[in-house]
């Protein structure tokens, strides 16, 4: 007989920085569609999450309850307390896989336990044959909740957003344009593609009859001066708008032909608006950090003979754009 569906659901993490959230969005939609009425607390057990700060309004309606620096899951020495006593859980998920850290996670009280530590051994919720780690971080997280429900999961869900964000995204881009979006931020510098390139990328969008629009976060703000210089006809909606808020990020996605980004935080940001995306690595691995993007293109500086963000071409970039484009 088939459990009955978990009322109450814990989930651990470490901790999450902004480019950790980004990446586990897809898994926290995937896991509210699976258990829609279910209550899930998200424990950062050594330190932050960022659901709790500048990503909150991302995780609004899908996590109900936010426990951060809960100081569990590092020592010995909580093998012999009951981490969170007087609480218990009908499923508990663990995402990392450190075997201390499980063992001291089950001594929560639950009905149903859930971690790929030591190949599912300290699990409940086992797949059956052989545990095959996925490289892609975000496929192993959607598989504890493939596992966990019984069926396939549902990450690229439309985003619950305010009907006045969407208002305002298609008022920054009105109907009736073709609309690229360029990314050119990252967490590290030696991730970016260089920004004249993506500003040679628009240019040449712009003789094509196509709108480049940059989505200049916080950390790219500085560049909105010199992407108005050379390309006056760019969309700078975020500067426009005078807010970074993520859900404007989102709603702006969902306004986008195609969107071409590094190996970032706002890459996965715009995946999660469903906007195809072409995807840029050169240092990093797209195995294990490419976006789940409904259409994804990956370029690497590897298919040019380097390992530099500088290795990509500007015209092998605007291929990828056009193979994406619809019709």
């Amino acid at each position: 007989m088939a459990a009955s569906a978990p009322q109450t659901i814990l989930v651990y993490v470490g901790r999450d920085l902004i480019g950790d959230g980004l990446i586990k969005l897809p898994f926290v939609r995937a896991l509210r569609a699976a258990f829609p009425a279910a209550r899930i607390t998200w424990l950062a057990g050594t330190g932050e999450t960022v659901y709790a700060g500048p990503l909150r309004p991302l995780v609004a309606g899908l996590i109900d309850e936010i426990i951060q620096d809960a100081g569990i899951g590092q020592r010995p020495v909580e093998l012999l307390r009951r981490p969170l006593r007087g609480r218990s859980f009908d499923l508990i998920i663990d995402t990392q896989r450190r075997i201390l850290t499980t063992l001291i996670l089950r001594r929560i009280a639950h009905t149903r336990f859930m971690s790929a530590a030591a190949g599912y051994l300290l699990s409940d919720i086992k797949p059956d044959g052989r545990d095959k780690k996925p490289p892609a971080l975000i496929r192993q997280l959607l598989n504890l909740v493939e596992l966990t429900s019984g069926r396939a999961t549902q990450p690229h869900a439309a985003p619950e957003l305010p009907a006045a964000l969407r208002d305002t995204s298609q008022h920054l881009l009105p109907d009736g344009r073709t609309y690229i979006g360029l990314a050119p931020g990252a967490g590290g510098r030696h991730k970016c593609w260089p920004l004249e390139r993506f500003i040679a990328l628009a240019r040449l969008l712009r003789t094509q009859g196509k709108v480049p629009v940059f989505i200049l976060g916080p950390a790219e703000a500085e560049w909105a001066d010199r992407v108005h210089l050379a390309v006056p006809s760019a969309k700078l909606p975020l500067q426009d708008a005078r807010s970074f808020d993520p859900l404007l990020t989102l709603a702006l996605a969902e306004r986008l032909a195609v969107a071409v980004a590094n190996d970032s935080g706002g890459g996965h940001l715009l995946a999660a608006g469903g906007v195809p995306l072409v995807s840029l690595f050169g240092p990093s691995s797209p195995a294990k950090f490419a976006p789940l993007a409904k259409r994804l293109m990956i370029v690497t500086a590897q298919e040019f003979g380097g390992s530099e963000m500088t290795a990509i071409p500007v015209d092998a970039v605007a291929a990828a754009v056009e193979s994406l484009l619809p019709g």
